[in-house]
């Protein structure tokens, strides 16, 4: 917490934040792009039990 407040002094609130929520952003994308694959393989599979 520390280092937050170290941060949000150093360069500024704006900045502080876009980068907390940058943060924030990735680990969704990230999970986001794992459901998508996962998604993507289960309609292969289901695309091979039909013919």
């Amino acid at each position: 917490m520390e280092h937050m407040v170290n941060l949000i002094g150093n360069v500024g609130f704006p900045i502080a934040v876009s980068l907390y929520l940058l943060v924030r952003i990735e680990q969704k994308l990230e999970s986001l792009t794992l459901s998508i694959n996962n998604l993507s393989q289960i309609m292969n599979i289901i695309q091979e039990d039909r013919k």
